[in-house]
């Protein structure tokens, strides 16, 4: 299996194993990627998602361009709905998304960065959409989500050169939350982690789906979607239980219901 998948104490960790190819993603890693997103959406023991690439050198450096026949015109043509990695674009995952970037994000490695909700990046981080170098370009996120998140000339200047930008410079930008010293990063991917799983699963998913489905609406008519999560977590004994924990000064015991 090119990707592994563990879920422990309400976390998983989807972890891309190819070191040798500085996890970079073929077809087969591709549908891993896609089953284990659809597993994640299934599932209600699941609080928190971190995903990460094996080794040292590379989180993920893109797509695995090595014996690839198809040209930018097949790739382009072909139904990637949720973008790459199948992470990108995808909105029907409701659980908050970790990017623990350990080395390389270059290229759909840097546009599945950009779908994920909190992004914990080592100092040895590189950032970069490097398509237009090979003559290819950023289809499947880079072009449409990174002039969303940040200024135009920043997105720009990221997409027109195709260099490396370090995490220190992606915080800047807005797209690193946190940069951690190579030794230091588990450290703070955990915390993370610990500050999301200590909030109520229902209340979590209810944030990410509204989030998620009202970005191109209007404050008003954001404020007025009912989401299928939102009326499920203010309904939920959870909702009674967070109240009642405060009150008491105790630690609430989530039952995801």
């Amino acid at each position: 299996m090119s990707v592994e998948f563990v879920v422990k104490d309400r976390v998983a960790t989807v972890t891309l194993n190819r070191p040798e190819r500085m996890n970079a993603v073929d077809a087969a890693t591709e549908g891993e990627l896609e089953a284990i997103w659809q597993e994640i959406e299934a599932r209600d023991d699941v609080s928190c998602v971190v995903l990460t690439g094996a080794g040292e050198r590379a989180f993920c450096a893109g797509a695995d361009l090595k014996g690839a026949e198809k040209t930018g015109l097949d790739y382009w043509s072909e139904s990637r709905p949720n973008g790459f990695g199948g992470l990108a674009f995808r909105r029907s995952l409701d659980v908050p998304v970790i990017a623990r970037v350990n080395g390389y994000a270059l290229g759909g490695g840097f546009e599945m960065v950009l779908g994920c909700d909190i992004v914990v990046a080592s100092t040895k981080a590189a950032f970069g959409l490097p398509e237009a170098r090979v003559g290819r370009l950023p289809l499947d996120g880079g072009m449409v989500l990174l002039q969303r998140r940040i200024p135009h000339n920043l997105a720009m200047g990221v997409l027109l050169t195709g260099r490396r930008f370090s995490a220190a410079e992606m915080q800047s930008f807005g797209i690193v939350n946190e940069v951690a010293e190579p030794e230091e990063l588990d450290a703070a991917v955990a915390r993370w982690v610990a500050e999301i799983v200590a909030c109520a699963p229902l209340s979590l998913r209810a944030i990410k789906q509204t989030v998620n489905r009202t970005g191109h609406l209007s404050p008003a008519e954001a404020q007025g979607l009912r989401t299928p999560a939102l009326v499920k977590a203010l309904k939920s004994e959870d909702a009674l239980e967070g109240v009642s924990a405060f009150q008491e000064k105790r630690a609430p015991v989530w039952r995801g219901r």
